[in-house]
């Protein structure tokens, strides 16, 4: 019997699915629209879940941003109650699921913030909770969305453009890294559970399952399909390049994306970063960010994105 699938991050590949990937993967070469199709849908479709019945948050607004490509993407828009010092816009925290996830997951991980007085925007991606569908999702994917929510976001009036965090949870937060490379104006980034590069951790995942020559092929028609190499987007990479101040936050019992990655990142990232390991936390523990509270809003305030101590 083949293993179960899980809801992670990743496609997880099973004995089953390898010995059929065997023979799919013999398109790949001669790029076949039936490879296109297999990759897509083997790597690029997130664990199918229910739609999201969750009510929408007490004093949360449900919000739809138009992506680029015409796409429509959902979320919730929760202003805080009042700023910090009485300033007419104030900081505000962009928010991120991670593969297969939805905005109702990362409810645990606003609270924090709008206690301490941000405005938060919780994020579904394409693909995910209740935004449009599309052919494909991946990490580049994951990134387009965020800009484009994150263009919407600066444009409120009661937000100050240049005190906004990106808050990622694993493919989420490579997502966050991948976009604060490139936006000097980003105040934070926070992630949670991020791999350090997606390339390592779907190889690691086809081991045993595919022989390493088909391996490779998939990988590299994986980069064709999704319009990246991995060293893009990588957050081991991409993390060297953000300037704004990075909180790394990892679960010690995370059994989906070792703590090792974590300290490969923080060696990789610049000196204004901090690495925070959550001992009781696994993959998706988000709700333990409850105990990095005192840390995480010490953090934003350091970064000027809160005016004041949470």
């Amino acid at each position: 019997m083949a293993a179960p699938r899980t809801y992670g991050d990743g496609a997880l590949v099973t004995r089953r699915g390898g010995l059929r990937a065997v023979g799919a993967i013999g398109a790949l070469a001669v790029g076949s629209r039936a490879a296109d199709r297999w990759v897509k849908r083997r790597y690029g479709r997130p664990p199918h879940r229910p739609a999201p019945t969750a009510p929408v948050p007490a004093g949360a607004v449900d919000v739809t941003v138009l992506a680029s490509g015409g796409a429509v993407l959902r979320g919730w828009l929760i202003e805080a109650t009042a700023q910090p010092g009485g300033t007419e816009s104030g900081g505000a925290a962009l928010i991120v699921h991670g593969w297969g996830g939805s905005a109702a997951d990362m409810l645990p991980v606003a609270e924090p913030l709008l206690d301490a007085g941000l405005h938060v925007l919780l994020l579904d991606t394409r693909c995910h909770g209740r935004s449009d569908d599309a052919d494909f999702s991946s990490m580049p994917a994951f990134a387009d969305d965020i800009r484009d929510a994150l263009a919407w976001l600066r444009r409120l009036p009661k937000v100050d453009p240049t005190r906004i965090v990106l808050v990622g949870h694993s493919v989420g937060a490579g997502a966050c890294l991948f976009v604060a490379a490139d936006d000097p104006q980003i105040a934070a980034v926070v992630t949670l559970a991020s791999m350090a590069d997606p390339h390592e951790f779907m190889t690691d995942r086809m081991r045993g399952r595919l022989p390493a020559p088909l391996t490779a092929l998939a990988l590299r028609y994986v980069e064709r399909v999704i319009g990246h190499r991995f060293a893009e987007f990588s957050p081991i990479h991409t993390i060297g390049r953000v300037q704004a101040p990075i909180l790394l936050l990892h679960g010690g019992r995370d059994t989906t994306v070792s703590i090792s990655d974590a300290h490969r990142l923080r060696a990789q990232a610049p000196d204004h970063t901090t690495l925070l390991v959550l001992p009781e936390a696994d993959h998706n523990s988000v709700e333990e960010l409850s105990g990095a509270r005192p840390a995480l809003l010490s953090f934003l305030h350091d970064a000027g994105v809160l005016s004041a101590p949470g």
